[in-house]
């Protein structure tokens, strides 16, 4: 253990240093108790043999400091005095001394304090290991809750709680936020030809393909079966339209074959709706969802392979051509 020695008598703290490092640990001495309070402060302290007495900070004033700025790690705290006092002894271990010690000080009593000092030190290093694990797996458990298992984007959950926490910033702060609603074209005939196996690598695939266009800010999310949902805050409406675009193509141009389709081109492509919030929109974020679900299914029945608007961003995009 590494323990700080702090007391203004000289003899006293050449004894205690003497008896610290005959025991096998290494020892740090201070003169009072300003300075200890240094040691302390850059860490790595395991236990403090303090003296009661001391210029600038007493042993009492530096115990309080020592609880008050505990972390993850213990410091061990035995008060050395020559008070013997049981007020004295009652008064230091209220201030958040462990043990005490009265002077003169012998070897073998220091060294039953260190023996119940590596225990108590022991146990707070286990139990923050304990918190500190307990902690990863909780993180990750969340992670896992708000995961889609198979393609690896954020799942409904996770959808429903950001598309919440960014609608009601929208209104707080006045910006304009996108949605963009893919569809997997004819994915149960897809799924027909080539089973269900290859159904869900496709899926993945094309989670992939989404990943790789969503910018920072942005998250992808399966919305649910062969549906893909795509959150994207503080984007105009004209890049809402291109972003959507682009993730088709992206998914195109995979080259994903899919030769059970009944429409040119033979591989798997996306249809795809496309909305957008703007500051003063009477749209709830749910009515948001419904006209970019509009527009993908007007999508669908204009051939499929491309992206429609809803006529919200429709005329959002007419406004900023005219302007343009």
């Amino acid at each position: 253990m590494q323990i700080l020695v702090a007391d203004d008598d000289p003899t006293s703290r050449l004894l205690l240093r003497a008896i610290v490092a005959k025991l096998g640990h290494e020892c740090l001495v201070a003169e009072e108790g300003s300075s200890a309070w240094d040691v302390l402060s850059s860490g790595g302290i395991d236990v403090l043999l303090t003296d009661w007495m001391m210029p600038g900070l007493d042993g009492p004033e530096l115990c309080r400091r020592v609880r008050h700025a505990q972390g993850d790690s213990y410091t061990y705290v035995v008060l050395t005095t020559g008070l013997d006092h049981p007020e004295h002894v009652l008064e230091g271990m209220s201030a958040g001394a462990d043990d005490y010690l009265i002077k003169p000080v012998d070897s073998f009593a220091v060294q039953t304090r260190l023996i119940a000092a590596a225990r108590v030190t022991g146990l707070h290093t286990r139990l923050a290991q304990t918190q500190a694990e307990l902690e990863r797996v909780n993180l990750e458990l969340l992670e896992r809750s708000l995961t889609d298992g198979l393609t690896g984007l954020g799942n409904r959950r996770r959808m429903d709680e950001d598309v919440a926490h960014t609608h009601a910033r929208a209104l707080r702060v006045g910006r304009t936020y996108g949605v963009a609603l893919f569809d997997i074209d004819h994915f149960k005939l897809y799924n027909d030809r080539y089973g269900h196996v290859a159904g869900d690598e496709t899926l993945r695939r094309v989670a992939a393909c989404i990943d790789l266009v969503v910018r920072a800010g942005e998250c992808a999310y399966r919305y649910g079966g062969e549906e893909f949902l795509l959150l994207m805050p503080d984007c105009s409406p004209a890049a809402v339209l291109v972003t959507a675009e682009r993730i088709c193509r992206t998914v195109l141009d995979a080259g994903i074959a899919h030769g059970a389709r009944p429409s040119e081109p033979p591989f798997v492509t996306l249809s795809g709706g496309v909305s957008c919030w703007t500051p003063g929109s009477p749209l709830s974020a749910r009515e948001v969802i419904e006209q970019a679900d509009e527009a993908l299914f007007q999508a669908k029945a204009a051939g499929r392979n491309r992206i429609e608007t809803a006529p919200s961003l429709g005329g959002q995009l007419q406004a900023a051509a005219a302007v343009g």
